[in-house]
């Protein structure tokens, strides 16, 4: 049986609050391993939580603050916006003040393998925003978790919407140590290249399922710096798409990058599994 790697997973959402567990034990039995993916203190804190319910047995943690909790208010999300007939989704953000301490006692936990999800999102900004003011407090606090994740050594799951530009310019100037992956990567391979070639993995998701225009993409990167996500509960693969996601659907993913390299599943799931693990210094 094919293994393969979640790399960016979020069943410590609410979205999974009844029935978490057992979506992870459905991955595992599947093959699949898991990295449950913090987006502020309390689902990073979660995130730990089920490592240690699963004693660590192909279950993992990242924790990180993401752009969008800075601020408090209510976001409306529907996984791809050139489909209206998807239901939207209401994404509550806290307004988390960062407080570097309390991330790295966290990040020091042995089950946590990576520092995210954190970045830039300039996608998200209301009207009656003060944008520049935004733009920095973002830029700042992914300052201080590359400043996280090289005290701790680990790898770093950046988010990035309408910001890649920004992205790299601060990337270069605070130099993480690790790397990691680019998350949800939805730019032109041209883009994709300039962070190849500063060290940094590319996260293929369902959104490569949606249509061919994402195939360029995968065929302009080369198959050793691609690791596949679900993003779950979010961005769903056809044939699923509209339903809630979950970890075991990452195979669908592996399917399209499978069929756009003219590769088996088994090639696929055994490049892509191999690179999250020397991402995440799984190797033994």
């Amino acid at each position: 049986m094919p293994q393969f790697f979640d790399t960016h997973a979020h069943v410590n959402f609410n979205a999974f609050r009844e029935d978490g567990e057992e979506v992870l034990r459905r991955a595992l039995d599947a093959g699949i391993s898991v990295v449950n993916v913090g987006s502020q203190l309390s689902t990073s804190r979660r995130a730990v939580e089920y490592v240690k319910k699963f004693d660590g047995r192909g279950i993992y943690a990242a924790v990180g603050l993401h752009p969008i909790q800075l601020n408090r208010r209510v976001i409306e999300h529907r996984d791809d916006e050139s489909d209206w007939e998807l239901p939207v989704q209401e994404i509550r953000t806290s307004g988390e003040s960062f407080e570097y301490g309390a991330y790295l006692e966290i990040a020091r936990d042995p089950g946590v393998v990576a520092i995210g999800e954190v970045g830039l999102d300039y996608h998200h900004f209301e009207e009656g925003d003060d944008i520049p003011a935004l733009k920095a407090e973002q830029k700042r606090v992914l300052r201080e978790f590359v400043r996280l994740a090289n005290e701790v050594g680990k790898p770093m799951l950046i988010h990035c919407w309408d910001a890649y530009d920004d992205l790299l310019v601060l990337l270069d100037e605070v130099s993480p140590e690790k790397h990691g992956v680019i998350h949800s990567f939805i730019g032109s391979h041209k883009t994709a290249q300039k962070f190849l070639e500063r060290g940094w993995n590319v996260g293929v998701n369902g959104i490569a399922t949606y249509s061919d225009s994402y195939d360029r993409l995968i065929r302009e990167v080369p198959l050793e710096r691609i690791v596949i996500e679900t993003d779950c509960p979010y961005l769903t693969p056809v044939p699923h798409k509209g339903e809630r996601n979950e970890p075991s659907f990452v195979r669908l993913v592996a399917e399209k990058v499978a069929s756009v390299k003219g590769l088996s599943l088994d090639e696929i799931a055994l490049a892509t599994t191999g690179n999250a693990r020397r991402m995440f210094g799984l190797v033994t």
